[in-house]
């Protein structure tokens, strides 16, 4: 039976182990928080929680349209309650993934483990694992490294838990901040100032670019721009941070270009670093990459026979989709299974803001720079039937397609619950489908799907001479 150790319980180990038990491996779970990992636990399910309840409240702004009166001025948050939330359903998220793999017969050891190869190049390798009942050495033919990822700190802009927060400690705040300054304008960033945006709270976002979601599609981040300005939320563009100091009233953060702005409290979302550090990666001979990720093929093999990597200490798209992804080819590869490697292109991805921006496949960027040639078409929500139902006036459907066979490429969704209505692209992406099978595919009437099987319809071509 091969014995393996799975270094890491989030998305990437928990469904590794999964797969091995499945194919009757002898497998060990070293986790040191619990089932779910930091994902489960403080960042993703934490955060999309948090972002449901401010989602409630972004749907009240436009009731008065609908026919509903509604007084936004007597809308209260209690915030001990929404946290209290966030914290009982990523327990509870935690014990349920707990409770599936134990059922398979995965063996769970809350702990740290770190390998203790007596030299690198062994066949058979070892992995220490302490906990607090001791430390137990675990033979292994096959590791799989999923040890996540931290939020990265600035020298000058340490986190305190109080005024100086990273994303895992906004949860212990017992009221709302009167001014949230929100350092970095990446996914993380805007999902959060779209969050306190729609509470309420008066938002900065600090862009070291000159937009939001620097990486994402240009139209939707104007999309969300024109949001936070009506909402009143500000983006200090342009603007570097270089530290970040306590005031007897909140903080100051300093820019580089010397300008300085002031809020009650900052939220630092300036990406993360890999947890690759004191794992014990010399003794077995794999040295990491920049940034200390661990680097890896599209099977998820590190430099060393029998030990493999997944999720974000590899830094391959941190999506806890693509690390679940990378776990399950980890296992199925080293089980000795067909396995088709990694498709990064075809990787669906959202960011929970309010409107949602949902992409997947070939970029807008790319089709621009002449990188990839495709036929685009982009459909305004503002003309769909189902939209003006509900009074959507932001968004859009977005489609590409090859230019000569119609197969479709990619395409962005900019929607409420844009993760939702970006399956059927992806479908099409995963499963090269053309332009033609979205517009045969019939749509329920009214609804927000019908924009991407008309999109489909408008990107197909009625001549044989292209």
């Amino acid at each position: 039976m091969t014995r393996i150790v799975i270094m890491g319980g989030g998305p990437a180990g928990y469904e590794a182990a999964l797969v091995a038990a499945q194919h009757g491996a002898d497998v060990t779970i070293v986790e040191r928080d619990g089932l779910g990992g930091a994902c489960v636990l403080y960042d993703c399910v934490p955060s999309k929680t948090f972002i449901a309840s401010s989602g409630a409240l972004a749907k009240m702004h436009d009731l008065g349209e609908l026919g509903i009166n509604t007084d936004m001025a007597d809308t209260s948050i209690d915030l001990p309650t929404v946290h209290g939330r966030v914290k009982g359903l990523a327990l509870a998220q935690s014990a349920d993934i707990r409770a599936r793999v134990q059922r398979e017969g995965v063996r769970v050891l809350i702990g740290e483990a770190r390998f203790c190869d007596e030299e690198p190049g062994l066949a058979t390798h070892k992995v220490a694992v302490t906990t607090k009942d001791g430390t137990e050495k675990l033979p292994a033919d096959v590791v799989l490294i999923a040890t996540g990822a931290t939020p990265r700190v600035l020298p000058g802009a340490v986190p305190d838990g109080e005024r100086i927060l990273d994303w895992r400690q906004l949860y212990e705040l017992q009221e709302l901040p009167e001014h949230l300054a929100v350092i970095g304008s990446g996914v993380t960033g805007a999902e959060f100032a779209s969050a306190y945006t729609e509470m309420g709270v008066k938002v900065t976002v600090v862009s070291s670019r000159d937009r939001v979601l620097p990486h994402e599609d240009a139209d939707a981040a104007a999309v969300l721009e024109e949001v936070f300005s009506q909402r009143g939320t500000t983006v200090a563009k342009q603007a570097r941070a270089d530290r970040v100091e306590r005031t007897e009233k909140g903080v100051e953060i300093h820019l580089a270009d010397g300008r300085v702005i002031e809020a009650s409290h900052a939220l630092m979302t300036v990406g993360s670093v890999p947890n690759t550090k004191d794992i014990g990666l010399d003794k077995v001979g794999i040295s990491p990459g920049p940034g200390g990720f661990i680097t890896v093929d599209r099977v998820s093999r590190t430099s060393v026979p029998g030990i493999y990597a997944a999720g974000d200490c590899t830094g391959v798209l941190m999506l806890a989709s693509v690390a679940s992804m990378q776990g399950r080819i980890a296992m199925w590869h080293a089980l000795g299974e067909g396995v088709a490697p990694i498709k990064l292109k075809t990787v669906a991805a959202n960011v929970f803001t309010h409107p949602e921006i949902a992409t997947v496949g070939i970029s807008q960027q790319a089709i621009d720079s002449g990188e990839v040639p495709a036929r685009t078409i982009m459909l305004p929500l503002a003309t769909n039937a189902r939209a003006k139902m509900e009074g959507l006036r932001r968004g859009f459907v977005k489609l590409f397609c090859r230019p000569a066979t119609g197969v479709v490429v990619g395409g962005v969704v900019v929607a409420p619950q844009a993760s939702e209505l970006i399956l059927p692209i992806a479908l099409a992406v995963q499963n090269q489908l053309t332009v033609e099978h979205l517009a045969l595919t019939f749509s329920v009437y009214p609804s927000l799907s019908g924009s991407i099987t008309e999109a489909g319809r408008q990107l197909m071509r009625h001549d044989d001479l292209d």
